[in-house]
């Protein structure tokens, strides 16, 4: 395979360990969920999603670096766990600083 430039540069720099880790301990133990997440599973489900649905998860998951089915097993590993914490609603703010309106989607 041909690299470019840049890629050239960037594998010089990871083999001569001129490459420093930005990964915070939360990263690295969220890794290791999905990675003890993977290993384990033993049962197939078929679902159907939107296909609006499913391209956000795809994307969310390519921003995440796991493979989309992942994300999906994850985030219902983390919810049957009581894991999974559901934000506040934002809510936008009239010129007095009182609440007006519906939750910012």
């Amino acid at each position: 395979m041909k690299l470019d430039k840049y890629e050239e540069e960037v594998l010089a720099a990871f083999e001569s360990e001129a490459l420093l880790s930005i990964a915070t301990k939360e990263d690295l133990e969220q890794i290791r969920e999905s990675a003890r997440a993977t290993a384990t599973k033993d049962q197939r489900i078929n679902i159907r999603l939107s296909a609006g649905d499913l391209r956000d998860i795809q994307v969310r998951a390519m921003q995440e670096g796991m493979p989309y089915q992942t994300l999906i097993a994850s985030v219902l590993h983390k919810y049957v766990t009581g894991r999974l914490a559901e934000k506040s609603p934002v809510t936008q703010s009239g010129p007095n600083g009182d609440e007006v309106g519906k939750p910012i989607a």
